[in-house]
């Protein structure tokens, strides 16, 4: 876990010593991959990486923990947590609300489209490379840029919450390049879509791209 702590004394600020800055330090380095499912969380080593208290320290843990993040294991510790197949079932329930719903609603700008361009053209280098996290974290940074448009501050705030958890799920196809590979130009057609102001198209495509990826994923983790 060393090497997933690296750069959190850096960060440490005046928001520091909350358990919320201690979960979104957390949150962060779960949703990167630095931290993945199974890995036991040492308070010892996180407090004094994050220069806070032991009990700062649970209180970003009970926070992770009411998100799903992590795991509290009775006389072993807490651990980041392995989504089962009702958590995906979970994460594709509210992702298939508030997406679709920003893609009728949002309000891009040009500069949104920007942002979205240029995930897109990550996505296509990572596809050309081979390579499943560039994949997974364009995916996510797409998707997270879509639900941006409806400047919601808590409909993206959710939106972050359910896209760390995803991660987690992530992790199991991550010798899968196929699940991340054929939704790069879903994403494209999409985000060209609500461009040329198709929306209620777009976002018809959406749900059905959702339940594809749901699918996918329940799938191959034997629950479907």
């Amino acid at each position: 876990m060393n090497a997933a702590l690296e750069g959190i004394e850096s960060s440490h600020a005046t928001h520091a010593h909350t358990g919320a800055w201690v979960a979104a330090v957390l949150r962060e380095r779960i949703s990167a991959g630095k931290l993945p499912p199974g890995t036991k969380l040492s308070e010892q080593a996180l407090a004094e990486a994050l220069k806070v208290s032991r009990n700062t320290l649970r209180e970003a843990f009970t926070v992770l923990a009411g998100e799903s993040m992590v795991q509290r294991i009775p006389n072993r510790g807490v651990f980041v947590a392995s989504p089962g197949a009702d958590d995906v079932r979970e994460m594709y329930r509210v992702r298939g609300l508030i997406e679709p719903a920003a893609v009728l609603w949002g309000e891009p700008d040009e500069a949104d489209f920007a942002a979205m361009d240029a995930v897109i053209a990550r996505a296509r280098l990572a596809l050309a490379e081979g390579s499943v996290p560039g994949m997974a974290d364009a995916n996510q940074e797409l998707h997270k840029a879509i639900v941006a448009t409806t400047r919601s501050a808590s409909l993206q705030e959710l939106m972050e919450r359910v896209l760390a958890e995803m991660r987690l799920v992530f992790h199991a196809m991550a010798t899968t390049p196929d699940f991340h590979s054929h939704y790069v130009e879903r994403n494209a057609a999409l985000v060209d879509r609500i461009r040329s102001g198709e929306r209620e198209g777009a976002a018809a495509d959406l749900r059905e791209y959702l339940a594809a990826a749901e699918h996918e994923l329940l799938v191959h983790i034997g629950a479907a």
